[in-house]
């Protein structure tokens, strides 16, 4: 297990100016190339996971390989595409 630094820099994943109630995703980088990943419901759990894999999944998002996840605007009461 990694020892959590106490100092990070937490990032709130959250639109500018968003007040809540949330809960959002908040990302931390840390040393040794280590990024840290909590909900702000729940922020004693933390995920941490290496800046490779991070910037992996960004890239991924932003390539739209997660798009299935996410639910068509154009059909609000459309269920979560698979």
């Amino acid at each position: 297990m990694t020892d959590i630094p106490t100092d990070l820099t937490w990032i709130r994943a959250a639109a500018e100016g968003d007040e809540g109630p949330g809960p959002w995703i908040e990302i931390a980088f840390g040393p040794d190339e280590l990024v840290h990943l909590r909900e702000t419901g729940d922020p004693a759990n933390i995920v941490t996971t290496t800046r490779v894999k991070w910037d992996a999944f960004a890239e991924g998002v932003r390539a739209g390989e997660f798009d299935h996840f996410i639910e068509d605007p154009d059909e609000a009461d459309a269920p979560i595409r698979n």
